[in-house]
């Protein structure tokens, strides 16, 4: 793909999948800017594998908090795009114990995002939303669950995590209905890859248990729940050519979900990481601790229709790469 000059302005961009997205445009020749807060997000996620920054940080790294407005009109302007990924999220235990301030947050990021592009006349806007915004009582059915876009509404998210992602879907569709911008919607499933955060408090399932096997038996390796609960798990390269293609062949197109379509279970992934870390690792399962959702996975015909889209990387290639990523990190932490 070629975005040269291609202007893009990517919220979040210091984070896991938007740095990865920020890399890979520069790449293509697009000039590229970043808007982040760094809560999630970190500066050093920027450096290429050779240690050069992929953008210049003086001129075009924003340290800005997106809920703040004024800002926001200041700075979402003269690009072609917004590749909207900045929000509010962490592991479980963060997204059920502090709700509230998720829902308002994101709500206030997504807004105030969305108004300064139409108010700056940004012809093109990327909205990034998640799996977690189907409805709760889908992915609470037994058997392996295959959800299509269709299946949205009634909406009935668990968390209010899901709640404000499914909102700024919506928001985006009326603009766009309206005529005030151009709107691509992708709805990801569980990304997981190099880049992820996986310290105790943010990481969420996958880098988390590969931290807890890099340091065992320093860390106990617990896995919270049964283990019964699956996912779609989908490496973040699949994503952004995702990002990429939603943008050149995907807009006004409607809400288009990436996922791998495979179901795997957390049991499932924590024998794999055990066996990619080569040791003799005692697993523990705590069923005192919420395990959320039972399971969905996507549908991706509207992936493959409208984008010519198909995963390429499998699960145990995807971990063999992020368990390599994370040991180089943590040896240089210790």
């Amino acid at each position: 793909m070629n975005f040269q000059s291609l202007r893009c302005l990517v919220t979040g961009g210091a984070g896991f999948i938007g740095s990865t997205l920020v890399k890979r445009l520069v790449g293509s020749g697009a000039q590229v800017s970043v808007v982040d807060n760094l809560w999630r997000g970190n500066l050093e996620n920027l450096k290429s594998a050779n240690g050069d920054w992929a953008i210049d940080l003086e001129k075009d790294f924003h340290l800005v908090d997106l809920t703040d407005y004024a800002k926001c009109a200041e700075l979402v302007r003269e690009v072609d795009v917004v590749y909207h990924l900045a929000d509010i999220v962490a592991g479980i235990n963060f997204v059920f114990g502090n709700e509230p301030f998720i829902f308002r947050q994101n709500l206030l990021i997504n807004t105030n995002v969305l108004s300064a592009a139409v108010l700056n006349q940004i012809p093109n806007y990327i909205y990034v939303g998640t799996a977690c915004s189907f409805p709760k009582s889908l992915q609470m059915q037994p058997g392996i669950v295959r959800l299509n876009e269709e299946q949205t509404y009634p909406a009935e998210p668990e968390s209010s995590y899901g709640w404000s992602k499914l909102m700024g879907e919506y928001e985006a569709e009326l603009a766009q209905k309206d005529g005030k911008i151009n709107v691509g919607l992708l709805r990801l499933h569980n990304v997981y890859g190099p880049g992820a955060a996986f310290d105790p408090k943010r990481s969420q399932v996958l880098p988390s248990l590969i931290r807890k096997a890099i340091r065992y038996p320093e860390e106990p390796f617990i896995v919270w729940g049964s283990g019964n609960q699956y996912r779609d798990f989908i490496y973040v390269d699949d994503v952004i050519e995702g990002l990429l293609a939603v943008f050149e062949r995907g807009m006004n197109r409607g809400l288009i979900q990436i996922g791998s379509e495979r179901p795997t279970t957390i049991r499932e992934a924590a024998e794999l990481i055990v066996k990619i870390s080569g040791k003799n690792i005692d697993v523990q399962w705590d069923t005192s601790k919420p395990e959320g959702d039972r399971g969905r996975i996507a549908d991706c015909t509207r992936a493959r229709a409208c984008l010519g889209w198909k995963p390429r990387v499998d699960l145990e290639t995807g971990l063999q790469r992020t368990y390599d990523w994370v040991a180089a990190r943590h040896a240089l932490a210790v």
